[in-house]
């Protein structure tokens, strides 16, 4: 191969991993975003506008101590029976460990979350999500919370 394709060959391989970097870094911010709207909402005591972060289906899935429960409604229902009270839902943080794309319409996020709760007792644990990019938009389709 002469100079002349060794460079073009190089610069456009430059401009394809660059792009790629750049759209990563557009995903993860997203993500983040989505991430801080759920922790705003929980710190408010909206669970309905928390839940907004998940994926609207009877295919979500959300594995817990309790196993593995499928659909929306049903980790709905079950966050709002488990957290009934401003009380219980406490002061939620997460700690973002890893964001790692899984390609163009899938991420993987691993997490630490913890509640702050003086009434009830702290309580914290690790998570791991598997976001889907879904007429544009980044959804949890599977949520594993312990």
């Amino acid at each position: 191969m002469d100079v002349m394709k060794k460079l073009t060959v190089f610069l456009c391989s430059f401009f394809l991993l660059t792009y790629l970097k750049a759209q990563s870094n557009k995903d993860a911010d997203a993500i983040m975003h989505l991430l801080d709207t759920q922790i705003a909402a929980w710190n408010r005591g909206d669970i309905d506008q928390f839940m907004v972060g998940y994926w609207q289906s009877d295919s979500l899935m959300f594995i817990g101590k309790s196993g593995l429960n499928q659909g929306y409604q049903t980790t709905l229902n079950n966050y709002k029976r488990g957290y009934p009270d401003r009380a219980t839902m406490g002061t939620l943080k997460f700690d973002i460990l890893k964001i790692k794309p899984l390609g163009k319409k899938h991420c993987f996020v691993v997490g630490k979350w913890h509640l702050t709760r003086p009434e009830k007792g702290d309580v914290g644990g690790h998570f791991s999500l598997v976001f889907e990019k879904i007429k544009g938009k980044w959804v949890i389709i599977a949520d594993h919370s312990s």
